[in-house]
């Protein structure tokens, strides 16, 4: 799957080389989510990641979090209502939404 993903980038990559000055820039960033995550302790989560945490879900406590390779951090989160939800985000505090297969 992983070089499925690199192939189009380098497709789109060499396109692009070879358009001169018909396309200036194009950037694609296709994030795969597979469950290669590590657990990892809520120490660890760099602080862009806790800033965002603590904006979007102010209520809400941290019960695990996990990082994979590409430094996608794949968190566990226990909303006021009891209701676990997991949400992915980048070392930069981007949220990512999860591609449905």
């Amino acid at each position: 799957m992983k070089s499925v993903f690199l192939f189009i980038i380098a497709i789109i990559t060499f396109n692009n080389v070879n358009a001169g000055s018909t396309i200036r820039h194009l950037h694609i960033e296709t994030i795969g989510i597979t469950d290669e995550f590590k657990k990892i302790k809520s120490s660890e989560l760099p602080p862009a990641v806790v800033e965002e945490i603590l904006k979007q879900y102010p209520t809400s406590k941290l019960r695990q979090a996990y990082k994979d390779n590409r430094n996608t951090y794949k968190l566990v989160m226990v909303l006021s209502s009891g209701t676990a939800r997991t949400v992915y985000i980048d070392a930069y505090g981007r949220w990512i939404q999860k591609k449905k297969n």
